[in-house]
């Protein structure tokens, strides 16, 4: 019975594992959208707020 018990605490920390892992890749994937779209609407983006500051 002991040996039943740890290894379900041992495939328990190995899941904890698994899961900070996975937010770790989702947390780089959104990064690199984030980057990306800056890199495509970043002169967008710039050109829109000089015109806001000159009309104000």
């Amino acid at each position: 019975m002991d040996l039943i018990r740890k290894l379900y605490v041992k495939a328990n920390e190995l899941a904890r594992g698994q899961t900070m892992t996975e937010y770790a890749l989702i947390l780089a994937a959104v990064a690199v959208v984030v980057f990306a779209a800056y890199q495509t609407m970043g002169t967008t983006i710039s050109s829109l707020l000089t015109n806001v500051d000159t009309q104000l």
